[in-house]
């Protein structure tokens, strides 16, 4: 690992009803990721990395739904035509998410 990088690990209650992993020692759960952020660079540190970290877990399942949603596959060879397609598909997942922050205000959009 290159110099400055830190594994951060946490040890926690899983919450009411979740299941356990077979990781799961004495029905606690240890979660962990690594980070080359320097000290001090983020605000409340520790807990500062693991909300930006948890937070581009949420842009995955972004991205997920964009591939879901027409991303996955550009139907057109023109560039254009292709161009267009995007533009929809962001338009679409635009709509998913305003239709949830919207609709279903106990969930995180």
């Amino acid at each position: 690992m290159a110099a400055g990088t830190r594994l951060i690990l946490r040890k926690e209650r899983p919450h009411p009803g979740a299941q356990l992993r077979f990781t799961d020692a004495d029905g606690m759960r240890v979660t962990a990721f690594i980070t080359d952020t320097p000290p001090g660079v983020v605000a409340g540190q520790v807990a500062g990395l693991e909300l930006r970290h948890r937070q581009h877990a949420r842009v995955e399942d972004r991205i997920r739904e964009l591939k879901a949603t027409g991303l996955r596959n550009l139907p057109c060879q023109a560039f254009d035509a292709n161009a267009a397609w995007l533009e929809i598909v962001l338009a679409a997942a635009d709509l998913v998410t305003w239709c949830q922050l919207i609709g279903f205000t106990g969930h995180p959009a």
